[in-house]
This record gives C-alpha cells, sequence and structure tokens, in this order.
C-alpha cells in the first residue's frame, strides 16, 4: 500500500520518463551553483536507488549509474569557473538570503585540513560539496587535477548512494513496506529543506540590517 501519492511523494518527484532529468538537474545545481546548496540531492539518489530496485522506476540502474556522476561533475566544472571567473569577491557580498559567510568558512576548514582532497571528501558533506567547488575554481586549483578528483569524488558519492538505496530496496521488508519508506524519505527530504527556511525568514527579517559586505578568506587551494 502506498500512503503517499502527493506531489511531494518520491515517487511522483521521480516517477516516469522525467525521473532521470530531474534528478540530474538537481544534482548539477547542488554540486555547482552557490544557491543549489539547500538542494536534498543526498536523499534523492537513495531514493531513486530504491525505486529502481523496487521497479517504481523502470529507467535502468545503469543509466543512472552512468548519467548522475556526470551530472555531479558538470555542476563542479561550472561552480569551478564561477569561482575562476569571479574570484573572490564572489565570496564577498552581504548576508543573504541565499548566503552566509559560515558556509565560506566551514569549507575553507576542510581546504585547511585535507587540502585537495576536499573536492572528493567533501562531496558526502551537505554545503561543503556546493561551496568547495566554487572555492576551487577562485584559490586557482589546477583545472586538471581538480578535474581529476572531481570525477572520482562524483563517482564515488552519487554511485555509492545510489547502490545503497538499490541495495536496501531488495530487501524484503522494504518491498513489504514500501509505502511507509517512501513517507520516511519524504520525511527525511522535507526536515532536510527546513535550515534553508528557517534562514531564509530569518534574512527575510534582518531585511537591510545586513547590507555591509562580508569579506570571507578564501584559502590557497593549489596544492
Amino acid at each position: 500500500m502506498h500512503l503517499l501519492a502527493s506531489p511531494i511523494s518520491p515517487d511522483t518527484l521521480l516517477g516516469g520518463g522525467t525521473a532521470l532529468l530531474v534528478l540530474c538537474v538537481i544534482l548539477f545545481a547542488e554540486c555547482g551553483l552557490l544557491v543549489g546548496f539547500f538542494l536534498p540531492g543526498d536523499t534523492l539518489l537513495f531514493a531513486a536507488g530504491i525505486s529502481i530496485s523496487v521497479g517504481t522506476i523502470r529507467t535502468p540502474l545503469a543509466a543512472f549509474l552512468v548519467a548522475a556522476p556526470l551530472a555531479a561533475v558538470a555542476g563542479n566544472l561550472v561552480g569551478y569557473w564561477i569561482g575562476y571567473t569571479a574570484g573572490p569577491r564572489v565570496f564577498q557580498r552581504p548576508d543573504s538570503r541565499m548566503f552566509r559567510p559560515e558556509y565560506v568558512t566551514r569549507s575553507a576548514r576542510f581546504f585547511e585540513r585535507f587540502g585537495s582532497w576536499t573536492i572528493i571528501i567533501g562531496r558526502f558533506v551537505p554545503i561543503v560539496r556546493t561551496v568547495a567547488t566554487v572555492m576551487a575554481g577562485v584559490g586557482r586549483m589546477r583545472f586538471v587535477l581538480y578535474t581529476v578528483y572531481s570525477v572520482i569524488g562524483g563517482v564515488l558519492w552519487a554511485d555509492g548512494v545510489l547502490l545503497l538505496g538499490h541495495g536496501l530496496g531488495k530487501v524484503a521488508w522494504v518491498r513489504a513496506h514500501k509505502g511507509w519508506v517512501d513517507a520516511a524519505v519524504v520525511v527525511v527530504v522535507v526536515v532536510g529543506l527546513i535550515p534553508a527556511a528557517v534562514h531564509y525568514l530569518q534574512s527575510r527579517r534582518r531585511g537591510a540590517r545586513n547590507s555591509t559586505p562580508t569579506s570571507v578568506r578564501v584559502p590557497d587551494t593549489r596544492p
């Protein structure tokens, strides 16, 4: 029994022939555009893996295993280009609805601790995977090295989460209670979006009080 047949159900969002396209667009935005940090890429990858396994999504798993990392890497390359062409000023802007200096500070700490490996490790950390790619461009990380790490991280992250969901979908209990699993996925997505919604509302209240641009130190990302 399917408990949810609403527009926000994973089956509705990822079902049909548009499943792969929807997922790729979201992954591209989350991995390359600063405004995409709040998108639930992890959750949708996991939900897609389950839905493929139980037959809700009829597109072959192989197509997702190829397209999802490509979308993530393409987003990374765009994010790198944004950072490379815009320079440090991309992070020197007012504290706004879609930007907080602490996002950059958090990513900078990853670079200081892990260096270039941040491009791989940061894939598995929300916000960092979005900001770090732009930061790599700002810091003039060598493009070839960046691309190699981006491909490795993209495959490990996108395909890893997909396969994890696909494996879980083969468990007998999950197949027998898919409606409950769908409900749990929706709850996780909604809970994941709550911080972004709260941030947006708080930013609106602050309004013009935060109109002074905030300068954020960007670490040297070159190896």
